[in-house]
């Protein structure tokens, strides 16, 4: 390591790409002084050695340790020179390489013993390994999003006792940083803790995301300090989330000397998002030099996916160490670029239907109250991706697909039901409905004499359907799937109390057009569904000679016309300009917003793109606007 004023001045100057001017200007550093430090005539005072420690990314102490001895020499002072040439041995001695790990988890939202236990058992294990920090993501504690349970007293209390037992129970000389609630004087924070030396220190949120999936400020205070501690020598910063889009959260946190900052997140997933935070951080990081540690959750939590995908990155913007999506993973931290990382090639498809698998998954088995699946197949595309996300989810031998022909169920629907759930060794069984329906429709007579039959008597289908699955679930503790994708949901193609009732719907968020593309990908993966479902026009079969594009417009045209309107927000003229029939534009749109007291009442389903059927989306179900 350089021991001469001129020598650090050197490496400033190369690492900023500043001139002597711009480097005077921009640290304020007067003319003259800069000027000595180049030509060795002066040694650097002990606040410019501290700042250039803090622009190289070293320990400080050495920094002055050198330009001290470096002075005593200059001035002759010769036991001042054998002081500092102690410290610096000293310090020699005393160093060593910090070592880092993530723990990217997937805690359960409430399941505060869990959660402890797994942050104990980690930690432990990253003791074994000699490991000096470890670190757990954003709420990691009590799981996130913990909405309303942080407005009970009693789980404020249980949570506070179980950070007790944490700094209790773990080693003494590792430091780990987790997420939790932090109560202060009346107010909520969303807080980091950091246990070191047997220590406990916190710190608190400042920037508090308040849109999208997001409502912090409902439940927390915002902080206002910087986090900075001291581990193995190395300087490190402290934020959370949110905090990390944030430049002047990070400017002042490195200003204050971290020469590492760590941030813990809790990021859901959509597509997209993972290049988003890259460009994120290698924005804060360019403008701090500064090396960054990204960890993030992992899991599904009701609506929301989070994908993990933690990542390291050193003071030049490169990428040293990138996690898996969707996976939990413990990793070792490195700031020296491998030789290879691994490609981003994934097709989108894949990314996609393994998030959906992922949310499928952790819903039925985090609830605990479910033994599997019961899905209503009906031989179309839409049944035939959710069977096959669910069976990938937790398996074939957790489900039953249940075919419930009518009269309008063509022989090719029956036949490829039963080969799909064949080829895929699913429980599989055939309920007829005529008699059901046929008995309704009796029934009703009086009441609907004179009347022509319409949707109504469609709708009925698809309700004794419904009636049936969810018996089935009743009497079997299984949770029912819903089939039904955005397109649909979107203009209302559902049946409320039919084709809707369930728990659970895996399409919630994905087009129908995705929903060609995700079949495709899966059976890239293993043939399972019949090439005939792909291929064939999609139809609900509750009419004679029934196809969707009777009442709708060709999926790719409707598609798009949504994402304009219900993701990217475009008034109607604006989509109209963008080469659609006005026509279509007005009554699509139209569909959507009548629709929207359908959408309150259907289950719920795994966000993946901008702007989800969920609890981001908050129209008024009674409303007069016209777009």
């Amino acid at each position: 390591m350089a021991n001469k004023t001129k020598d650090y001045l050197a490496k400033v100057r190369k690492k900023t790409s500043f001139s002597d001017y711009k480097i005077s200007q921009e640290y304020s550093i007067n003319q003259s002084n800069l000027s000595k430090y180049k030509s060795g005539k002066a040694a650097l005072s002990e606040t410019h050695a501290w700042l250039f420690a803090n622009i190289l990314g070293i320990n400080p102490a050495e920094v002055v340790a050198h330009t001290k001895l470096e002075h005593a020499k200059i001035t002759g002072s010769k036991s001042k020179a054998v002081f500092w040439q102690e410290q610096l041995e000293k310090l020699a001695n005393n160093s060593k390489s910090i070592k880092i790990d993530i723990a990217q988890i997937n805690p359960i939202v409430g399941d505060l013993d869990g959660n402890f236990q797994k942050i104990i058992k980690l930690t432990k294990e990253a003791h074994a390994q000699e490991c000096d920090l470890l670190i757990f993501p954003e709420l990691s504690l009590i799981g996130y999003p913990p909405e309303d349970l942080l407005l009970r007293e009693g789980f404020i209390q249980q949570m506070e006792d179980k950070i007790i037992l944490i700094k209790q129970t773990i080693p003494e000389d590792i430091a780990i940083i987790f997420g939790a609630p932090s109560k202060q004087d009346g107010a909520l924070y969303n807080g980091a803790y950091l246990i070191q030396d047997s220590q406990l220190r916190v710190y608190h949120k400042q920037n508090l995301p308040n849109y999208g999936v997001f409502d912090e400020k409902r439940y927390f205070e915002s902080g206002h300090e910087a986090f900075i501690f001291e581990c193995q020598g190395k300087r490190i910063g402290l934020v959370i989330c949110e905090d990390a889009w944030t430049p002047k959260i990070i400017s002042t946190t490195a200003n204050q000397g971290a020469q590492i900052i760590v941030s813990i997140n809790a990021s859901p997933f959509q597509v997209g998002k993972h290049s988003q935070r890259i460009e994120q951080i290698k924005q804060r990081v360019l403008a701090t030099k500064t090396d960054f540690i990204y960890v993030n959750m992992v899991g599904a939590q009701d609506e929301l996916i989070f994908d993990g995908a933690s990542f390291v990155m050193n003071s030049n913007a490169e990428i040293t160490l990138q996690l898996p999506l969707f996976k939990e993973t413990v990793k070792r931290v490195s700031f020296t670029p491998p030789n290879t990382l691994p490609a981003d090639t994934d097709p989108i498809e894949k990314t996609i239907y393994n998030a959906l698998v992922l949310a499928t998954k952790d819903y039925i088995e985090k609830n605990g109250v479910f033994n599997g699946v019961v899905i209503g197949l009906s031989g179309g595309i839409d049944s035939a991706l959710t069977l096959a996300i669910a069976a990938d989810a937790i398996g074939t031998g957790n489900i039953k697909a249940i075919m419930m022909p009518y009269e309008y169920t063509s022989n090719i629907s029956l036949e490829d039901a039963k080969i799909q759930a064949t080829a895929m060794n699913i429980d599989y069984h055939e309920i007829s409905i005529h008699t059901i329906v046929n008995s309704f429709k009796t029934q009703l007579n009086t009441l609907f004499n004179g009347m022509e039959a319409d949707t109504t008597e469609e709708n009925l289908q698809a309700r004794v359907r419904g009636t049936l699955l969810m018996a089935i679930s009743n009497k079997l503790g299984k949770i029912v799937l819903t089939t039904s994708n955005k397109s649909e949901m979107a203009v209302g193609y559902a049946t409320l109390y039919g084709d809707m009732s369930g728990g659970f719907a895996p399409l919630k968020d994905v087009s129908k057009t995705l929903v060609y593309q995700l079949t495709k990908y899966r059976n890239t993966l293993s043939i399972i569904i019949p090439e005939r479902v792909i291929e064939k026009a999609p139809s609900a079969e509750l009419a004679p000679n029934q196809i969707d594009q009777d009442s709708l417009p060709p999926y790719q045209e409707l598609d798009a016309i949504l994402a304009l309107f219900i993701e990217q927000k475009y008034s109607v003229e604006r989509i109209i300009k963008q080469g659609f029939s006005e026509q279509t534009v007005k009554r699509i749109t139209k569909m959507v917003l009548n629709n929207e007291y359908k959408r309150r009442q259907s289950a719920p389903g795994p966000k993946i793109s901008q702007n989800a059927f969920g609890k981001e989306r908050r129209y008024p179900m009674t409303s007069k606007f016209q777009p």
